[in-house]
């Protein structure tokens, strides 16, 4: 199990436009050479920010700031807006389980409230940690 480097990559760009929406203009491109990916996966992910209201983007002058204050985002909010999780959640679970066999049968029965309790527990702590705890570690 894997989540994506969505998640990362927008906590790199939130940290970012946050140490330094005030200092320059702060673009795709730049966040592209900070994170050394392409500016198209840029592009994407700041439409899921802006969407998710963590950001604001001006056109004309430019720039991206934060639309909230460091604080009041967490890893939990980051997270729901980069990885773009189906209602099922992070476990895909495989959808037709044969129902003559006895695991089979009851594979969901045994295993969905489990899988469920981890996600809450995962949910949980990453709303526990904000964009401000990233950014207090970045030394700049």
């Amino acid at each position: 199990m894997q989540v994506s480097s969505q998640f990362t990559i927008a906590i790199h760009m939130l940290s970012y436009i946050a140490l330094y929406q005030h200092k320059e203009k702060i673009t795709s491109d730049v966040l592209a050479g900070s994170i050394e990916v392409n500016p198209v996966i840029i592009r994407r992910l700041l439409s899921r920010l802006k969407g998710a209201g963590m950001i604001t983007v001006h056109r004309g002058t430019g720039g991206t700031f934060l639309a909230r204050e460091p604080k009041d985002i967490t890893l939990l909010d980051v997270y729901e807006a980069a990885e773009n999780l189906k209602e099922e959640g992070l476990f895909h679970f495989h959808e037709h389980p044969n129902p003559r066999c006895p695991v089979g049968r009851d594979i969901h029965h045994a295993l969905d409230g489990k899988l469920a309790e981890v996600q809450k527990a995962m949910e949980d702590k990453l709303a526990s940690f904000t964009l401000s705890d990233v950014v207090g570690d970045i030394t700049v």
